[in-house]
């Protein structure tokens, strides 16, 4: 976000330096507005274009979320029914939100205040003076005032001004209506909100004031004469109003500019030309924004040797003292480093969990998940998971929901979606609807996980918020437990689930056509630890 704010500003600079340079003094005042809006607007834009032809390789983060529903190893396996949350009520130091963004929201709080204050002042001054209609505008006749500005389609007079200024004065607010002016000065206001701590916003919104009144003092002088418009000009010094989002007629300081600009000669057509510098302005930033982000990837990737932080370990058996010692220093410089990612790859084949450091505009592969892991230090890194040693993927749900029950009439192991007789406990013995008896089984599996669940795990890995663990096993012919499975961002998870599946009871087995069979599960576990 800094960076992003960043560039807006050094956006802005360059856009008013080419207008204060080579366009302000012109008469193109049609042109100039255009091109103030035009650049005020794409200085906020320009930083989210990258163009693929002004860059090398096209940087992409792909952020997947974890999957609710896992669908398991042994083709076809259903989750059950609901995932197990785990609450763990331990106090972990969470990453706290910078200081300048907490400065800045402070600002833009107070900023939108004002200007509700000053949209409440302006309606309160409408609603409490006279005023009637000229056609689709509205004039108010402002008391013991002399003050002249506009706001839409209402345009407000002091009384103390004279008849025949009056007249003038109304023509050249008419204009500011006409040319929907009020509209530019909104638009700058909003970004006076938004980026109040931007001097640059608001040297935008006096530019295109100044640009109104040369606008609306071109066409009034067609309709009065340039003598008779001088004299309302430098007649007397009039009160001036405050509101940055209204068109005022006697603003002292703009006086004199608007006089000489009124005495300039109309500039030459060829002097169009010079909004031609716009073209080379705008591809110099296309071209940094396309390429800055791939050029300094590719500096920090040749400074950086990241085989050296790549190691395997073992799916079963879990850390030896040298994996834990390496896992470390992989951890350290994940932590150190917050361009770089981790990437976990399970190769049940292999029987390996392999890991490797990447930088984080390296495309992930497909099947790979997010997973946030944060210690108790508030530092924390993002590693992506492939759980693809599961099976298939949650986006395949529905279409493992149209299993056939046929097809496993020969089989000795069933999908728990479509077996006759569920494998139950004692709880759920008596219930003789199997849909029941899957409920029945799911809630008893739920409460025990979450009653026998080591919780105080969280004192000691240096994690928080939601902790996913996949676990995968089977209920045999027998009612056993067997070949449990697990995956998570933590070893010491891995390890806890299958102590906490290898504690459930014995089942009584699940049938399928009379005969007793093998039903496979993948369970989720959401560890989720409070802060």
């Amino acid at each position: 976000m800094l960076h992003y704010i960043i560039q807006i500003i050094a956006f802005q600079a360059i856009f008013l330096l080419v207008y204060d340079l080579f366009l302000k003094h012109e008469t193109f005042f049609n042109c100039n507005r255009l091109y103030l809006l035009a650049t005020a607007i794409g200085s906020i834009v320009l930083p989210f274009i990258k163009l693929d032809m002004l860059k090398g390789v096209a940087p992409k983060d792909f952020v997947i979320q974890l999957p609710e529903v896992i669908i398991g190893e042994l083709s076809p396996v259903t989750a059950l029914d609901a995932e197990i949350a785990l609450q763990a009520g331990i106090v972990l130091d969470q990453a706290s939100t910078p200081l300048w963004q907490v400065i800045v929201m402070i600002g833009v709080f107070l900023s939108m205040g004002v200007f509700v204050f000053k949209l409440l002042k302006l309606y309160w001054m409408k609603y409490q003076n006279p005023k009637r209609w000229k056609g689709n505008v509205l004039i108010v006749k402002i008391l013991r005032s002399n003050a002249a500005f506009s706001f839409f389609n209402t345009v407000f007079l002091g009384e103390h001004i004279s008849k025949n200024e009056q007249q003038t004065i109304l023509k050249h607010e008419l204009i500011h209506v006409e040319e929907k002016h009020t509209i530019d000065l909104l638009f700058f206001e909003v970004l006076r909100v938004l980026l109040w701590f931007n001097p640059l916003v608001y040297m935008y919104q006096n530019r295109i004031k100044t640009l109104h009144e040369y606008v609306a003092d071109a066409k009034a002088i067609q309709q009065n004469g340039k003598k008779d418009y001088y004299k309302s000009l430098l007649n007397q010094v009039f009160e001036t109003n405050n509101i940055s989002f209204t068109n005022t007629f006697f603003n002292k300081s703009l006086i004199k500019k608007r006089i000489i600009m009124l005495q300039k000669t109309k500039s030459r057509q060829t002097k169009l030309l010079k909004y031609a510098l716009i073209i080379p302005i705008v591809f110099g930033m296309l071209f940094y924004i396309s390429c800055e982000k791939e050029a300094l990837n590719n500096i920090e990737k040749e400074a950086v040797n990241l085989e050296q932080y790549a190691y395997s370990m073992p799916l079963k058996g879990g850390m030896t003292d040298a994996i834990k010692e390496t896992h470390k220093i992989y951890e350290d410089f994940l932590k150190s480093n917050p361009d770089y990612v981790s990437w976990g790859e399970a190769n049940p084949e292999e029987g390996r969990m392999n890991y490797s450091i990447h930088h984080k505009s390296e495309q992930v592969p497909e099947g790979y998940d997010e997973v946030g892991v944060t210690s108790p230090d508030g530092q924390s890194y993002k590693m992506y998971l492939n759980f693809k040693f599961f099976g298939e993927t949650a986006g395949e749900v529905d279409e493992v929901q149209e299993l056939n029950p046929r097809d496993y009439d020969n089989e000795s192991e069933v999908p728990f979606k479509v077996i006759d007789e569920v494998p139950t406990l004692a709880e759920c013995e008596n219930l003789t609807d199997n849909v029941e008896r899957k409920k029945c089984f799911s809630n008893t599996i739920n409460k025990f996980v979450a009653k026998n669940f080591n919780t105080d795990l969280a004192n000691t890995l240096g994690v928080n918020g939601k902790q996913r663990i996949f676990v995968l096993f089977k209920i045999d012919e027998s009612g056993s437990i067997s070949e449990i499975k697990a995956r998570a961002a933590h070893p010491e998870l891995e390890d806890e689930a299958k102590r906490v599946i290898r504690l459930l009871p014995q089942f009584i087995p699940g049938k399928h056509n009379g005969k007793a069979v093998t039903v496979p599960y993948s369970l989720p576990i959401v560890f989720n630890i409070q802060p």
